[in-house]
């Protein structure tokens, strides 16, 4: 008789939602590592991005501070996590999901309206009631995109059954 399949498997939504947690720890950033994964309507990923410096530019050239005057901090000069999935996609990205670990700013959500993704599902809304982040929500809802919280289901288990890694 066959052994009947695993029933505790990851669904779509924790497995993309890791993968944009996984790459954001690509980050060079030494206070925020945020990851974003863009997934068409079969859950194929197209796209993968994390928060840094454009292309080419040295991690070590331009400031991380998170403040100060604007041309002494991080913000004048990175890229956004949901940004660089976007820009870094294999095919167009219209009709398509993205996953991110932080709820996306202004900047981004004009970004992510303009490529036509239609949903967003992120990890923390911590910097929820800040001027950037209301005017984020308000375009996302004026332009129709749908937005959730990502509820995790379980903790990762780098372990597989027989305890190797």
């Amino acid at each position: 008789m066959a052994q009947p399949h695993r029933h505790d498997r990851l669904s779509w939504d924790e497995c993309l939602m890791q993968m944009a947690w996984l790459i954001g720890q690509r980050s060079s950033d030494p206070s925020t590592q945020a990851g974003a994964c863009i997934a068409n309507e079969k859950n194929v990923v197209i796209g993968l991005g994390y928060n840094g410096w454009p292309r080419g530019i040295d991690n070590d050239a331009l400031p991380w501070e998170r403040e100060g005057d604007f041309l002494t901090t991080k913000y004048a000069y990175v890229v956004h996590g949901e940004e660089n999935a976007i820009y870094n996609a294999s095919t167009d990205v219209a009709g398509c999901k993205l996953y991110c670990t932080l709820y996306p700013c202004n900047e981004c959500a004009k970004t992510i309206i303009q490529s036509g993704i239609n949903e967003v599902i992120y990890m923390s809304d911590k910097y929820h009631d800040h001027q950037s982040w209301v005017a984020s929500r308000k375009l996302f809802e004026l332009a129709g995109i749908k937005t959730r919280q990502y509820i995790p289901q379980f903790k990762i288990n780098l372990e597989n059954n027989d305890g190797q890694i």
